[in-house]
């Protein structure tokens, strides 16, 4: 459509934003493959030309918020999604520093980064599928060089006492691309002194963000904590 073609308007602002790997046209795009939908069936959904749509796709040029809201529809997501991106997106989508450096953590060092609570993961093998790798996100204290967190004793985080699992956190700063992950390898074990569970209960971060009923604490005693942090050049 001709109109299409020669209109502007704020989604035009939008799609100078961020970088060439996240942009409307490589979101129509990749939505577009993911759905199994040709170039000429979504144009004819949306009430658009078939070089319109290719335009918009490969030359990134001409977006027309009218356009991109039938467009949106067609590919069933929602607008918001389609001009700025997903909000909820996984970490990293900024891309990388110039010059990036991988440098190793200190034991010390890891406990710093991991600092008192937050979120982060914890993998174990389970006992069907071949002793398949499964990997949860919990909400864990730091407890005198330990990591400590509480679940559903059915839960799939309940690991049994004496179950070899890892403990995984990280953080990515995407305004500047760098970042540390740590790793605690370790024995998991089951704290039962009242007292030490009523006192870790009241410490800040203890509540479950799953909600619901999580009486089970587990702690992972550290075989080997080891970590590694992203820095620019000049600062090694």
């Amino acid at each position: 459509m001709q109109g299409d073609r020669d209109r502007t308007g704020p989604a035009a602002d939008a799609s100078s934003r961020g970088d060439e790997g996240d942009s409307i046209a490589t979101r129509i795009a990749l939505r577009r493959e993911q759905l199994g939908m040709s170039r000429e069936e979504v144009a004819v959904r949306a009430g658009m030309s078939t070089a319109y749509l290719r335009q918009v796709e490969e030359l990134a040029t001409g977006f027309d918020p009218g356009a991109l809201r039938r467009l949106a529809a067609v590919l069933d997501m929602p607008y918001e999604e389609l001009t700025t991106g997903r909000r909820d997106a996984p970490h990293g989508r900024g891309g990388p520093t110039a010059h990036p450096v991988l440098m190793r953590l200190s034991e010390q060092e890891c406990w710093q980064r991991l600092g008192t609570h937050g979120i982060g993961r914890i993998a174990r093998t389970t006992d069907t599928a071949g002793g398949a790798p499964l990997v949860m996100p919990v909400n864990f204290l730091v407890d005198a060089r330990s990591v400590v967190y509480r679940t559903d004793p059915a839960g799939a985080a309940a690991v049994r006492a004496g179950t070899q699992v890892a403990f995984e956190a990280d953080h990515v700063d995407e305004a500047t691309g760098l970042g540390w992950s740590v790793l605690v390898t370790g024995t998991a074990e089951h704290p039962a002194d009242p007292d030490a569970l009523e006192a870790l209960s009241r410490r800040h971060g203890s509540t479950p963000w799953a909600g619901g009923r999580r009486d089970l604490w587990i702690r992972v005693l550290p075989h080997k904590v080891s970590g590694r942090v992203i820095r620019p050049l000049e600062e090694r």
